[in-house]
């Protein structure tokens, strides 16, 4: 098949997009598919050596918004007519990037159309006003949204407290244009049953059109080699710190709970680049048994998985779970929220599920498995079993073009709006 993906934004330190993108068009062209990638920056990974990428530029203005007023390079360019909406678009306090990627992605689309054509058009959780136009092409257009912005928005409204704040999570969020949008696809990929609800529900999709395609992960990778030691009583977290559906306030008061012994390692920028955090811990008097890493490479966050006692992962929500996904690959048993799809990545028989916002139960379940070495053991090995059997990256690859050949095939049935 020849399959185009669309994402407006590519590197993995992005966001879970540019994860899903690297992969999964790796996968495809690996199954033998010919694949091609529209994308905004930050730009992906090198993606040459089996796709063909086409950049789609923009001023990145919302990640300069606190720090310039105008971008410190070419800042005539803001005269072009998409640089200027997004520059006015950021000012009010939009996030412009998903409408216009959408829109500078249909140009380049419709120019490679001219040259060749596409059997699918796959868009990775932009649902901008543009893939309206697309769907004009008359080629199947399916997209993948991991979980609504509504859930990122509620939770947003749950903790503002001024009127700015909630002018800021009013305007920011696209909810209204990413629900007309997604109604109108094809068909609709996420990776949970729980995503699938949400999403039929908060965007009044029929869950007949929505494919449940777990993501997947890099199993040879993420892999223990062992030639790391385990630290005694150290647990890890890894994620952004500063985000409310990640959970790590939970996660430091649990710490408070739990003997003295036990460390916590976060894979994050530390303070003052997070606060969140740091503040927390200040208030428990836990900081010196907290330390941040930093960002790391592929190799480095291995190495993490590796020699930790066990991941936490006390999410409020997610939509899938990459972290304890990773950790299990690597024979790391998991303590986790049952928040979202946790539930559907942390069996029973590779870790532990508590209710999410309770840092009493989950330093009783970290404290269980601490305690409990054998046990540990057991659920590392199984974790590793299962995210070879269900979450490989060839496995994902391999289910999602079982959806491109769905949509193909029911390309002549009027989608309901």
């Amino acid at each position: 098949m020849r399959v185009c993906l669309l994402g407006y934004r590519g590197n993995p330190y992005a966001g879970g997009q540019g994860i899903y993108l690297y992969h999964l068009t790796r996968s495809l062209a690996a199954l033998g598919h010919e694949v091609e990638v529209i994308v905004g920056p930050p730009y992906p990974l090198p993606l040459e050596r089996w796709a063909r990428v086409h950049r789609v530029p923009n001023l990145n203005l919302w990640g300069v918004y606190r720090r310039a007023w105008l971008p410190a390079e070419r800042p005539l360019s803001l005269f072009q007519p998409w640089h200027l909406f997004d520059f006015a678009a950021t000012r009010l306090r939009f996030f412009p990037e998903p409408l216009s990627f959408s829109f500078r992605a249909l140009g380049v689309l419709a120019g490679l159309l001219r040259r060749r054509g596409f059997d699918v058009l796959h868009d990775v959780q932009t649902l901008g006003y543009g893939m309206l136009a697309i769907r004009a092409f008359g080629i199947p257009l399916l997209t993948t949204v991991h979980h609504p912005l509504t859930v990122d928005r509620r939770e947003a409204f749950a903790r503002n407290r001024t009127f700015e704040e909630l002018y800021h999570t009013a305007v920011f969020y696209p909810v209204a244009m990413q629900g007309r949008v997604i109604r109108r696809v094809d068909r609709v990929i996420t990776a949970s049953e729980a995503g699938r609800d949400l999403i039929a529900r908060d965007f009044r999709v029929p869950p007949g059109r929505i494919s449940v395609v777990p993501n997947g992960l890099d199993t040879e990778r993420y892999r223990n080699p062992g030639r790391w030691r385990r630290a005694a009583s150290t647990l890890l977290f890894v994620g952004n710190s500063d985000d409310y559906k990640k959970g790590a306030v939970y996660l430091v008061r649990a710490l408070a709970a739990l003997p003295e012994s036990v460390l916590l390692r976060i894979v994050d920028e530390p303070y003052p680049l997070k606060q969140r955090v740091w503040h927390e811990a200040e208030r428990l008097g836990v900081t010196s048994r907290i330390a941040f890493t930093g960002r790391l490479d592929e190799e480095g966050l291995r190495e993490e998985y590796c020699r930790a006692t066990l991941l936490v992962q006390p999410s409020v929500y997610e939509g899938f779970g990459l972290p304890a996904a990773e950790a299990l690959a690597c024979q790391t048993p998991v303590v986790a929220t049952a928040a979202g799809a946790v539930g559907e990545v942390v069996t029973p028989d590779c870790g532990l599920l508590v209710p999410p916002q309770d840092p009493s139960a989950l330093a009783t379940a970290i404290q269980a498995l601490l305690d409990d070495p054998a046990r540990r053991e057991r659920l590392g090995a199984a974790g590793r079993e299962r995210m070879v059997r269900f979450h490989s990256w060839p496995v994902c690859a391999a289910n999602t073009v079982a959806v491109y050949r769905q949509a193909l095939a029911r390309r002549s049935t009027p989608v309901a709006a």
